[in-house]
């Protein structure tokens, strides 16, 4: 998770490079420094060498890419971001009038070269983003003017980094290494620092007392390291501090009222530790706090009402915690706030409509509390407003929330599951809004009526699921011709009639050329109530969703449709509990990328088409409870299925690692194609994160899986491992090449066999992905050339 510290940082060592040193092209060379810079370029591979171009010919270094000069002495060499390959030579330590030393996001490894820390006016330290390895300590004297060190995104181990010797260190970046044990904060703060950067490491025992002498200290970083234990009292009493980041340890014990005492503090992450005991109504004195972060721990009691009284605020996160009572804040006060994210609390009372004020809101999740009444007329203000979330609450009029929230120009995600119990119906007019709109969630609402026209007007619409409702009538054919919906759930309702033919030209699940990516949604949990008992799933981004028709339990008739077959995208067909007729169609062996297929309590006859064996990729089959004849094909790629009574998949005794195993092969012993793809989907994760499900960071309910969820797919850098940060274009290609990487990772390990992707889907998109990333590759390598 250190990734992001390296990147947050980049700027401002940049902006401290730049201050020191000068660049004199003209200068004569000091012989010494000449044969120093040579060895450290003979040091590097032949693809480090070129890039760097320098020449055993050309003596005038001070010309050289990256060289600065002064009276012919070297006092800054910056190669950062040139592909560098190799090891540091040790030869760079005899440039002893070196200030400035920025090897940064290269491919550099090996350990370091003895001697380094004698380079006494080296100022400043960055060789961030590389992997370099090895202890890494300055011995006594060493680094006597360093200012500014990062080492971070590195495979540095044993105890931390101190300086003692360093009077005026104020940066120190070490996030994203191996370093363990302890973390000494008494000699970190002999030193007037002013950035502590350890986040990503692999210290033990407790957030130790003693900082509080760090008195110019501005930010504390020490996420994802393993911490346990209470927050030291003496940590309240920095009071220049603007950031302090705990976040993903095992913190205990409760929050101090003494939190008030940062009174320059704008951003707070302690998000996934084990905190109890109530949030301090203290944040009056804290007016600059921009990011609030309390996220997934133990706390309890209301909402402070003095976040009322930070103007600055733009993130509130306070997500699954046990919080009670009204939302008692007077929104007025926060005009800046992006994200209010409250859900999975027992939150109750009414909406405030004091809400409206936050016209620059973009994210509003309250789902999972007990909060009622009907939704603001005031909301119509939030123009800004683009996922919302209210599942699992007990609001009433769907009718008035509808009319209300059309007006939102940017709202992309809506999901109201579980809400408006009452026996309402289906809207059936003044709704002509919704035009951003691509998912739309009023599953388990018991509504009655039918499926209403206004609804064709949503035509980026995505994702559609109104299952477990009382709906009736017939499927309208203009529901088949929204271009871009993939994802359909009318299930357990009362539908009838036929199925419209329009469903087999549904462009998303016909054209191969179509891409299902995620919306421009941030962490948003999309939660889907199924029933009354289960927990429902989650999903946090559009994408995320399988492509899938699933119309079981209703009431609908005539023949399975041949044209089906067309449907190359589709993942799910669930047809199973109406009452269709007729023969299984041959037809529907071209469905190449089917996963589950379901025909189960119907009236269908004839013999079972041995050409569906041809769905290789098919793990879950069941037709029983029909009046067919004749063998059942059981060859569906590798997958190994039994269709018995159940027509369930067959039980097996099967070895695994715990961590790797898919939850249905851990609990029931049930194997298929899908549990190989969820232990692939977990590998992937590992590696491009460097940590093992088994790693003792994940305990309760945070899995590794889990862990990546709640970064995916805005903030990876919180978990991409640091290795891979080295590479030169990875802060340019964060979008082409992890995110949909990450993705992958995420669809095959999903807990639900039925979402997870399928291996041929996998290759796709793996191959995307590389040909993209080598095309990148390329065309930077050519623009590095040409620099240079």
């Amino acid at each position: 998770m250190g990734g992001y510290y390296c990147l947050f940082h980049f700027l401002l060592f940049c902006f401290l490079l730049g201050i020191h040193g000068s660049h004199s092209m003209n200068q004569t060379c000091n012989p010494t420094d000449l044969e120093a810079l040579l060895a450290f370029s003979n040091g590097l591979d032949w693809k480090g060498g070129r890039v760097v171009g320098w020449g055993p010919n050309d003596t005038v270094c001070c010309s050289w890419t990256g060289v600065s000069c002064e009276f012919g002495r070297v006092i800054r060499l910056d190669l950062s971001n040139r592909s560098l390959h190799g090891v540091i030579s040790s030869a760079i330590t005899l440039l002893d009038s070196l200030m400035t030393l920025n090897l940064s996001r290269n491919s550099l490894h090996g350990q370091l070269p003895e001697g380094l820390g004698q380079l006494g006016r080296l100022r400043i330290l960055d060789l961030s983003m590389n992997a370099l390895s090895g202890m890494f300590q300055a011995s006594e004297g060493g680094f006597p003017a360093i200012e500014v060190v990062n080492v971070s995104c590195n495979q540095f181990m044993g105890p931390h980094l101190v300086f003692p010797d360093a009077m005026n260190l104020t940066v120190l970046d070490i996030s994203s290494n191996g370093f363990s044990g302890v973390i000494n904060s008494t000699a970190l703060c002999i030193t007037p620092v002013r950035v502590l950067q350890f986040s990503g490491n692999e210290f033990t025992g407790e957030v130790p007392a003693g900082f509080g002498r760090c008195r110019m200290l501005t930010d504390l970083s020490i996420g994802g390291s393993g911490l346990t234990g209470n927050l030291p009292s003496d940590l309240y009493t920095i009071s220049r501090l603007k950031k302090l980041s705990l976040q993903e340890n095992q913190l205990s014990g409760s929050l101090s009222e003494n939190l008030g005492n940062f009174s320059q503090l704008m951003h707070i992450d302690l998000s996934y530790n084990m905190l109890s005991g109530v949030i301090p109504d203290v944040f009056g004195a804290l007016k600059r706090l921009e990011f609030l972060n309390l996220a997934t721990n133990l706390l309890s009691g209301t909402l402070p009402a003095s976040l009322s009284s930070c103007p600055m605020l733009r993130v509130i996160n306070l997500r699954n915690n046990s919080l009670s009572g009204e939302i008692a804040i007077d929104f007025n006060m926060l005009p800046r706030l992006n994200v209010l994210d409250a859900g999975t609390n027992s939150l109750s009372g009414h909406i405030p409509p004091g809400l409206m004020w936050c016209t620059e809101l973009r994210t509003l999740n309250l789902a999972r509390n007990k909060l009622d009444g009907e939704i603001p007329e005031s909301f119509k203000n939030l123009r800004s407003l683009s996922s919302v979330s209210l599942a699992g609450n007990g609001f009433s009029n769907l009718s008035s929330a509808l009319r209300i929230l059309q007006h939102l120009p940017k709202l992309i995600s809506l999901v109201l599951t579980k809400n408006f119990r009452g026996g309402e119906t289906m809207p059936m007019d003044g709704l002509s809004g919704f035009k951003s709109l691509q998912v739309l969630v009023l599953a388990n609402c018991a509504l009655s009526g039918t499926i209403q026209p206004w609804l064709q007007g949503l035509e980026s619409l995505r994702v559609l699921d109104i299952s477990w409702n009382k709906l009736n009538g017939m499927i309208p054919p203009w529901l088949g011709n929204l271009n871009n919906l993939f994802y359909i759930d009318l299930s357990n309702n009362s539908f009838s009639g036929e199925l419209p033919e329009s469903f087999t030209r549904m462009n998303s699940l016909t054209s191969s050329t179509y891409s299902i990516e995620h919306a421009s949604t941030e962490d948003f949990p999309f939660f889907f109530k199924k029933s009354s008992t289960d927990k429902g799933l989650q999903y946090n981004y559009v994408g995320g969703f399988p492509p899938v028709l699933i119309l079981s339990s209703n009431s609908l008739v005539g023949p399975v449709l041949p044209g089906l077959g067309h449907l190359v995208q589709l993942h799910v067909l669930d047809l199973s509990r109406n009452n269709f007729s007729g023969r299984i169609p041959d037809e529907l062996s071209n469905m190449s990328s089917l996963e589950v297929l379901n025909f189960a309590h119907n009236d269908l006859n004839g013999s079972i088409p041995s050409s569906l064996s041809k769905l290789s990729f098919l793990s879950q089959f069941d037709v029983s409870y029909n009046n067919l004849t004749g063998d059942i094909p059981t060859d569906f790629g590798i997958a190994r299925l039994l269709l018995g009574e159940g027509n369930s998949m067959i039980s097996v005794s099967m070895p695994g690692t715990i961590g790797y195993m898919a939850p249905e092969c851990a609990s029931l012993g049930k194997a298929s194609r899908k549990t190989d793809v969820f232990s692939y989907g977990i590998m992937l994760l590992e590696v491009f994160t460097r940590k093992r499900p088994t790693c003792a960071i994940f305990i309760g309910d945070l899995s590794l899986r889990q862990w990546v969820v709640e970064v995916f797919p805005g903030e990876l850098v919180h978990v991409v491992d640091n290795q891979l940060l080295k590479d030169s274009s990875y802060g340019h290609r964060l979008e082409e090449f992890l995110v949909p990487t990450f993705e992958i990772g995420l669809l095959c390990s999903h807990e639900s066999p039925d979402q997870r992707m399928t291996m041929r889907d996998v290759v796709v998109r793996l191959n995307k992905i590389k040909k993209e990333y080598v095309s990148g590759q390329k065309k930077m390598s050519r623009e590095v050339q040409t620099s240079n």
